[in-house]
């Protein structure tokens, strides 16, 4: 089994939330592209735990370290191999959960698949500690990117019943970095307060809750992709579908399209004071035929609430599946979607420059 992704620019996770490390292979990567370390530590930060109150106590430095493809900070163009230790794991908490799976979880299916021999510790490879690899590569592929004037930022639009303002049809790029600086990712503060009341408000209830990314590629020249089953939904779809808890995608403004009228939903053309031609709206997210427009790429991710809540559930017994019920310890987040913004830039970066490369732009 193989979790990878990508064409020209070609990605491998491994490892498990409890073992010795996780880690990424990046085969494909440009010769002569510099990395500040510094600036992906800050990036990697992001997505991690035991900040505050709003997410799980495990925290973890994340430190990558460059076992190949790198020599004095550039890359060489050969693999580059990046491992992180884990660090702070409690594999105890899962004593009791070996044979009882979890509701909402991979625990079931895993053993349905390779019959109770998976390392399902903490999720395993099913965890989102799996995230932080992908976010390590993401990160490199970010800072490759922005040197072509092309750019990745994406928000929290929702907690629960609790929306975010929405991005402007052409965002600067000053508008990200505003938005990654934050410690709750979101446009408006003040919905951002009542964000992290609905987090705090599961967590005391024993319980947790899900919410949404908006996120926003600017700077991708007209003409990427292809038609049909490679087209530029396709390919993000892809990754962003192997992030956990992501239950749902949507480009541009995806299912609320279906319920307009063609001269509502439909992109008039013009042109902008360069002579440019664009899109007086972007409600198809800068994607016609799975290619883009040249107008920004626009989607938003669905995340589920997380599994592990501190309530009794219902569950069976593995391999008999006599009914019993089950209560989860450790430590875990009472929302997710917080954690997952960067690993939706990471995704979405690493999704758009694999597209750059093959399409020969490099």
């Amino acid at each position: 089994m193989a979790s990878q992704f990508g064409e020209q620019l070609r990605v491998s996770i491994f490892g498990e939330s409890h073992g010795n490390g996780i880690g990424a292979l990046i085969e494909g990567l440009p010769a002569g592209e510099a990395i500040d370390f510094d600036r992906l530590m800050r990036f990697m930060e992001r997505r991690q735990g035991g900040r505050n109150a709003l997410s799980t106590a495990r925290k973890e430095p994340d430190r990558p370290e460059f076992v190949s493809g790198v020599l004095d900070g550039i890359t060489t163009g050969f693999p580059v191999c990046i491992q992180i230790a884990n660090t702070n794991t409690r594999s105890g908490d899962y004593n009791n959960l070996a044979l009882k799976p979890r509701p909402s979880h991979a625990d079931f299916t895993a053993y349905m698949k390779w019959h109770g021999h998976a390392d399902m510790r903490g999720g395993g490879h099913f965890s989102g500690r799996l995230t932080a690899p992908l976010c390590a590569a993401g990160g490199i592929a970010l800072q490759i990117l922005e040197r072509r004037g092309i750019y990745v930022g994406a928000h929290l639009s929702s907690i629960g019943s609790v929306q975010d303002d929405a991005f402007p049809m052409q965002p600067e790029s000053v508008l990200f970095e505003q938005i990654a600086a934050k410690e709750f990712p979101v446009l408006s503060d003040k919905k951002g307060a009542m964000m992290q009341q609905e987090i705090l408000a599961a967590r005391e209830a024993l319980d947790s809750v899900g919410g949404t990314i908006a996120c926003m590629i600017t700077g991708m020249p007209a003409g990427l992709g292809d038609p049909m089953f490679d087209g530029i939904e396709n390919r993000l779809a892809r990754v962003l579908f192997g992030i956990p808890a992501v239950k749902g995608v949507e480009f541009g403004d995806g299912f609320a399209l279906s319920g307009m009228r063609g001269s509502a939903a439909n992109d008039p053309f013009g042109t902008d004071l360069q002579g440019n031609i664009v899109t007086k709206t972007n409600r198809n997210g800068g994607i016609l035929g799975g290619i883009t427009t040249g107008m920004p790429v626009r989607f938003r991710v669905g995340i589920k609430p997380t599994p592990s809540i501190a309530q009794k559930q219902q569950t069976v017994t593995l391999p008999e599946g006599n009914e019993t019920e089950i209560e989860i310890k450790g430590r875990h987040d009472p929302c997710i979607a917080q954690r997952a913004v960067p690993v939706v830039e990471a995704a979405a970066a690493l999704t758009a420059l694999d597209v750059l490369l093959c399409d020969g732009r490099f």
